[in-house]
């Protein structure tokens, strides 16, 4: 019996992309006999034409499944989403932009035969802005040597191969706002990595922004890390010495020239100003990990579905 696999494509806006992503997948397939597949895409209401352009492709195409949600969830909790609705023996995970290469399929599953449960893509490189690039490396370091527990992987976007006993775990997960990248690495499975070079977009525009990408990095350390909260301690800590030697050293340099030496009240307020700073910052961070917990407890629905299209 032929292995079934599932290919979750997450889209928003991409009515320069998603014909083609189809018309790509379908032609890896065709060289692929010794598998059945389907292939489904989670549509993020768009507000331009990739509904209509979907609607099209499924009428004729039963492999094809449309999942369209009743309004914009985000780019977590839609693609995440997405995923848990796909029960092929095998879930690939690609976007709708070719960002992530599908020619890498064969090779996802050339490994996923050899019995690792997770299979991988890891950027070593990208023709976007390099500028942007190196951040995001940065981070993904950052984020990997914080991390409690197993380190997150670093240049990993999320797209791969999981078996479905990885889909099923995760499916039982009660998260409000899970982080798959994180997750991947915090269960455990055993996983391959293949390197690759991102390519530059072909059509349209990215919907991605600094908000956006400041979401993740939030999120992945507020799962995955209890760093920023220990800093805040040490940081407390340290201001408290100074603050106290910085004190000292006044009161004595007044007692010894006591008619020479003017205080001033310059001194008193720079130290406001950098102590209430550095408060406000450390409440802010506190305030990110009192928001994640929010969510948590809120116990809201991933995502709303407004229509399925062939999943009958």
């Amino acid at each position: 019996m032929k292995k079934h696999i599932s290919v979750i494509t997450p889209c928003y806006n991409e009515e320069d992309n998603v014909a083609a992503m189809v018309q790509t997948i379908g032609g890896l397939f065709e060289k692929l006999p010794q598998y059945t597949y389907e292939h489904v895409l989670i549509d993020n209401c768009s507000t331009d034409k990739t509904p209509e352009i979907l609607r099209a492709i499924a009428k004729d195409n039963k492999t094809v499944k449309i999942i369209f949600n009743e309004r914009n969830f985000g780019w977590i909790r839609s693609p995440f989403y997405g995923i848990i609705q796909c029960y092929g023996d095998a879930v690939i995970v690609l976007a709708s932009d070719f960002q992530d290469p599908p020619e890498l399929i064969p090779r996802f599953l050339e490994k996923w035969e050899e019995g690792y449960k997770i299979v991988i893509g890891i950027k070593q490189g990208s023709k976007e802005n390099p500028i942007m690039f190196a951040a995001r490396k940065l981070f993904y370091k950052f984020l990997s040597s914080a991390s409690d527990g197993e380190p997150t992987i670093k240049n990993f976007t999320g797209f791969g191969l999981y078996d479905q006993k990885f889909i099923s775990i995760i499916r039982q997960l009660d998260d409000q706002y899970p982080y798959l990248r994180g997750l991947v690495s915090e269960l455990g499975f055993r996983r391959f990595e293949i390197p690759y070079v991102q390519p530059r977009r072909t059509a349209g525009k990215t919907s991605s922004n600094f908000f956006k990408l400041y979401d993740v990095a939030i999120l992945g350390l507020t799962n995955h890390s209890k760093l920023p909260l220990r800093l805040t301690v040490f940081a407390g800590f340290f201001s408290a010495m100074i603050s106290l030697l910085v004190a000292i050293g006044y009161f004595i340099y007044k007692l010894v020239f006591w008619y020479d030496f003017s205080v001033g009240i310059a001194p008193m307020v720079i130290g406001v100003f950098f102590f209430s700073s550095v408060q406000l910052f450390f409440i802010g961070i506190l305030g990110e990990y009192i928001g994640a917990i929010h969510t948590q407890i809120r116990k809201r629905p991933l995502v709303i579905e407004r229509e399925r299209i062939n999943f009958d």
